[in-house]
């Protein structure tokens, strides 16, 4: 697996934190730095997500302290979830409901 400049650069700041060379602040921000991009959402992705961890739109929309009627329009396509919805849609995806709650 070939690793991303971001991967190479976290790796280093890392080894040079452990050996005492750069503060755990610093190492902080670099790991904050290199986040992954969040993907973005289709109205299929969402509804696959929610049903995955079987959780109904109401309850969605209460976790993510939104109206029921703004996870509709996102499985419609009629809106996108943008910003903190985005991120936690990407952490349920990838480490479940139980991660939110």
């Amino acid at each position: 697996m070939r690793k991303t400049i971001a991967d190479s650069i976290t790796d280093t700041i890392k080894d040079l934190n452990k050996s005492g060379l750069v503060d755990d602040i610093t190492m902080k921000n670099i790991e904050n730095l290199c986040l992954p991009a969040v993907q973005e959402y289709t109205p299929e992705k969402i509804i696959s997500i929610r049903k995955k961890n079987r959780i109904s739109q109401a309850a969605l929309a209460s976790i993510f302290n939104i109206s029921p009627s703004t996870v509709q329009k996102w499985e419609r396509g009629n809106k996108k979830p943008t910003g903190a919805s985005k991120k936690l849609l990407d952490i349920i995806e990838r480490k479940g409901i139980e991660a939110l709650i």
